[in-house]
């Protein structure tokens, strides 16, 4: 899996093991960990059944899919075992926030989860934008478009650089998805955050 010392980074400050596999080979990493990251593609993610299978040998285990965007739409979660998801290029506060709450799922939500500017605050554990007090309704990947950039503000992306950071590394789809992700979180914002959505002329999109 790509960017494995991510994991490691992400999962440092908390106090658990785990290791990174595919969802063919997860048996072979029980029951010596606390947390499995699986890597995901829209060929794995019709059927997760051997997954939660073998996860169900292991009393306690949870498991955190890295999930291609092009495979959101057949994506079905298991559901006798503790599981969620982030894009390969979540930010590493949101990897943080859902791997806590996959291995300590009844602790209270922290101010960690929460990512404010303004009347806007972003609740990384639930993919949640609240505006002015009322929830906002964004698709996945327009969640993880604002997200990015509100993580990385002050500096402008290209739309190839966007393409591969939120969309992930294998997506080969043309640089307009991007602006048309970026007009629907604009309309979705409202006109005074939609204005901290800069584009810049010549290199892409910023935020600030």
């Amino acid at each position: 899996m790509q960017g494995y010392a991510r994991y490691q980074k992400a999962v440092a400050e908390l106090d658990a093991d785990f290791d990174v596999c595919l969802p063919t080979n997860v048996a072979e990493h029980l029951p010596s960990v606390d947390l499995v990251i699986c890597s995901v593609d829209a060929a794995r993610a019709a059927s997760l059944s051997d997954l939660e299978k073998a996860l169900q040998t292991v009393e306690g285990i949870a498991v955190l899919l890295v999930v291609d965007p092009d495979a959101l739409k057949v994506l079905r979660l298991p559901t006798h075992v503790a599981a969620d998801f982030v894009l390969p290029s979540s930010p590493d506060e949101e990897l943080v926030v859902r791997m806590r709450h996959l291995l300590w799922p009844g602790e209270e939500v922290s101010s960690s989860d929460f990512i404010t500017f303004g009347s806007m605050a972003i609740n990384l554990s639930t993919y949640q934008v609240i505006v002015d007090g009322q929830p906002v309704d964004f698709t996945y990947l327009e969640y993880a478009l604002l997200a990015f950039l509100v993580t990385h503000p002050s500096h402008a992306y290209s739309r190839d650089a966007l393409l591969s950071r939120v969309w992930g590394f294998d997506y080969y789809g043309g640089s307009r998805t991007v602006d048309v992700h970026v007009r629907r979180v604009r309309a979705k914002l409202g006109n005074e955050l939609a204005s901290h959505l800069r584009t810049v002329r010549g290199v892409g999109y910023m935020w600030e």
